[in-house]
């Protein structure tokens, strides 16, 4: 039996829709289960600082269908020292937190795993919209992201058709240009240009939108992750660059933070509250110091340092479906 009787949660790093589904899961299937559960809030800062709260199964009603988190997140340095983390350890058991789920991205995962260290029980849930966790095929907050580009990109084209324009629409993923190309894919875009792949910017960007013209097409559409747009230059920057070198009028948009917000999907949810239940059911069970994960479909639980250890590649057969639907 476990002797783990009180749960903390806590949401940690940049928001994403269906993290608050995932909060309801942790809450509500640990009072279920007989346990007192505590949320925190801004992420590690909460232990820092003490911001920390009883929840109750009402304290989470109302919420699986609303974007970014009730638990609200945000930076915290001194949790990144062992004063810091020591601090949020006594703070922890002054409160008689025994465990905590966490519930973000990788560097989420490594304070997680640092707060063992410490003597802390932890367990994380994938939530980002980029889908860049290595160990997990899905993360919470990634198909509403998607979602949200689509409606965006089919907006854009019907707008580039009717005036026969490129069009360059800058999308999240700094280090991973999984939204990027799937919904450049989903869309029909002619280009998409992500961070894990190099590029010829005269063959693979230029040639391609002459070539299309020659070819008859009217409009074009151009994804462009962020993490390339670093590089190169914004989709602005981008569109006068093919523009000059054209003579398509090209426009340029750049989504930004529209992106993380709005209601998750019904995948995001569902996904959110699987996880949630899951990892509270391990910590009353005594597993702990794990990572929830989904692999061929199913939600599993990692070793925290094997999570952690792992890499993420862009997908080599949805890339290159891409370059064939886009001649």
């Amino acid at each position: 039996m476990s002797d783990i009787k009180t749960i903390g949660v806590l949401t940690s790093g940049g928001d994403a829709p269906g993290m608050n589904a995932a909060i309801r899961a942790v809450v509500r299937t640990g009072i279920y289960y007989g346990l007192k559960m505590l949320g925190i809030r801004k992420g590690y800062n909460g232990l820092v600082t003490g911001d920390i709260f009883d929840m109750s199964a009402r304290d989470v009603s109302d919420i699986i269908h609303r974007g970014g988190t009730i638990l609200q997140t945000a930076r915290c340095k001194a949790f990144t020292t062992d004063e810091g983390m020591q601090k949020a350890m006594s703070i922890s058991k002054a409160f008689g937190i025994d465990a905590i789920v966490t519930i973000g991205g990788d560097g989420s995962y490594r304070g997680a795993r640092d707060f063992s260290k410490f003597g802390m029980k932890v367990m994380g849930l994938p939530g980002t919209i980029d889908n860049d966790i290595a160990s997990s095929e899905y993360t919470i907050g990634y198909d509403t992201a998607m979602n949200t580009v689509q409606d965006a990109l089919d907006k854009i084209r019907d707008t580039a058709y009717s005036h026969e324009r490129c069009s360059v629409l800058e999308v999240m993923g700094r280090r991973a240009g999984h939204i990027a190309l799937n919904v450049g894919i989903a869309g029909g875009a002619e280009v998409i240009l992500l961070p894990e792949r190099e590029f010829d910017f005269d063959k693979d960007i230029i040639r391609k939108i002459i070539q299309g013209r020659n070819n008859g097409k009217k409009n074009y559409i151009i994804i462009l992750a962020e993490g390339v747009a670093e590089k190169i230059g914004g989709a602005l920057e981008l569109s006068k660059k093919i523009e000059d070198l054209t003579g398509i009028e090209t426009r340029g948009t750049v989504l930004g933070y529209i992106q993380r917000g709005g209601s998750p999907t019904i995948q995001d949810r569902v996904m959110a509250s699987v996880m949630g239940a899951k990892a509270v059911k391990l910590l009353k069970d005594g597993v702990y110091n794990r990572i929830i994960s989904v692999k061929d479909s199913k939600v599993i639980d990692l070793d925290i340092d094997e999570a952690l250890a792992m890499k993420k590649d862009i997908d080599n057969d949805l890339l290159e479906l891409s370059n064939v639907l886009s001649i």
